[in-house]
């Protein structure tokens, strides 16, 4: 795999899990339909699962390549920037509920 889609896969599950949780925070927040709520509550569940199994298979590979070990890790690390992003939303979200 190249360094570059090793960078572009921690960039697109970091752009997909913030844009999704976006959309449902504020979906909700403007028109107060409970639907957002609801995609917001299975896109945390979910978007967890699917970000760990991500988060899984770059520390795999970072350690069986040991050349891209560290563009493995600074992807992981992107990803990881939704943590408490997402903490946050969730807050935010059960405080208006």
């Amino acid at each position: 795999m190249e360094i570059f889609t090793i960078k572009n896969i921690g960039k697109l599950f970091f752009w997909l899990s913030f844009i999704l949780g976006s959309i449902c925070l504020f979906g909700y927040v403007f028109t107060k339909d409970i639907q957002f709520a609801i995609a917001g509550y299975f896109l945390l569940i979910y978007g967890v699962i699917i970000n760990l199994i991500v988060i899984f298979v770059l520390l795999i590979y970072g350690f069986s390549q040991k050349e891209y070990f560290e563009d493995c890790k600074k992807s992981i690390l992107m990803i990881l920037i939704n943590l408490p992003i997402a903490i946050l939303y969730a807050w935010i979200g059960l405080s208006i509920i």
